[in-house]
């Protein structure tokens, strides 16, 4: 399994992060390496993701749930999991910090990971999201419900 951490901060309110994070569907706007995500239901996902020209579909759902905290998942397969943690730093700034463990299939996703093509992906989605957020103010939506 190859593990990634990576942690960004942004310039809202630790509930605004947290709600921007639970609209999965919007992940494409700053996940360059997430297609598409279909929400199935209030746990489960369909994935869509391109990785080092790679392209893999799985389901995820959600193991645990708990609002301005943390979301964590995993993927059907168990290749995939992973969990984001909210930390207020002040009224107005949260860090965000994102645990990924998956397992590279075939040399291409090997090889990335090995040479943290990975890690690095994910540093530079992290920015995108802060941007993303920054920009906008506000979430695009919300779902603050508890699971585990």
């Amino acid at each position: 399994m190859a593990s990634i951490i990576q942690t960004v901060d942004v310039s809202v309110p630790v509930s605004t992060a947290y709600n921007q994070w639970t609209q999965f569907e919007s992940f494409p706007h700053f996940l360059s390496y997430v297609q598409s995500i279909t929400q199935l239901d209030d746990t489960t996902n369909r994935w869509n993701v391109k990785i080092g020209g790679v392209e893999r579909k799985f389901t995820a759902r959600i193991t645990e749930q708990h609002p301005d905290e943390r979301v964590a998942w995993k993927s059907d397969d168990e290749d995939h999991a992973g969990v984001v943690t909210f930390h207020r730093l002040s009224d107005t700034e949260t860090r965000v910090t994102v645990q990924l463990d998956w397992k590279p299939e075939g040399f291409v996703e090997t090889v990335g990971a090995v040479f943290g093509v990975d890690d690095h992906a994910v540093k530079k989605d992290l920015q995108k999201f802060k941007e993303f957020i920054e920009s906008r103010g506000a979430e695009t939506g919300a779902w603050r419900g508890d699971v585990g």
